[in-house]
């Protein structure tokens, strides 16, 4: 801990390979957790966390279990981070239905922007339920779409069936992306991406959230659908 407090930068809170570097495992596991159970987690770097994740899946999972079968330790990793997700979107999802309106009443601070919470509010009425799985590979509206679930009372058990769906894909992709992207570059071109990380997370981030700050800062509003749950 003193070691992680001492090579804290405030850049490093978007930066992956700082929490799998000084924070290992639990580190990681909280972050996803925060990504979408708590209001402050939306600025956390969950897509390419587990994409680095994935290239550093050996050394994670051997703060766990002593593994020396890379499907083992992947889909070990699979299964936590995922569980992970699955309680944080739990939590986004009863603070959502315990908050009710008075979320679309508060007036912004550092760590909550109405507007955000609009943005999800459009997207769940979009798609339905299967906004929760959707949600999961959009950043900033996966931290809100599961408390937007809660605030119009999505049935329970149909909301935990989308959150699970989503969790168990969003963490699969990304985390297998990482590991077999990284063994096809290194033996195919001999380039170790270890070295060139900060290049794989720029391009993730842009990837996927250049579509959506363009919706949240430059798409003109439009009014909420009505469409059901």
């Amino acid at each position: 801990m003193i070691q992680l407090l001492n090579a804290f930068q405030w850049h490093d809170l978007i930066n992956p390979q700082f929490y799998i570097e000084y924070g290992g495992l639990w580190l990681l596991l909280f972050v996803i957790f925060a990504e979408t159970g708590l209001f402050a987690g939306f600025f956390l770097p969950g897509d390419s966390l587990l994409f680095v994740a994935g290239i550093y899946s050996r050394d994670l999972a051997s703060q766990v279990i002593p593994s020396t079968n890379e499907y083992v330790d992947l889909i070990f990793l699979w299964i936590i981070i995922a569980l992970a997700g699955v309680l944080g979107n739990l939590v986004g999802y009863w603070f959502g239905r315990k908050s009710g309106p008075y979320l679309y009443e508060r007036k912004d601070t550092f760590f909550f922007k109405k507007k955000y919470l609009m943005r999800a509010t459009d997207f769940y009425n979009q798609y339905g339920g299967w906004a929760v799985v959707a949600a999961r590979f959009v950043p900033i509206i996966r931290t809100f779409a599961p408390i937007v679930a809660g605030v119009v009372k999505m049935d329970k058990k149909k909301f935990i069936y989308f959150n699970i769906i989503g969790c168990v894909a969003w963490v699969f992709a990304m985390l297998f992306a990482g590991h077999f992207l990284y063994k096809w570059v290194l033996n195919k071109f001999h380039i170790d991406l270890k070295q060139h990380l900060e290049m794989i997370v720029i391009l993730i981030v842009v990837v996927s959230t250049v579509p959506i700050i363009y919706k949240f800062f430059f798409a003109k509003d439009k009014p909420n659908s009505e469409k059901s749950i």
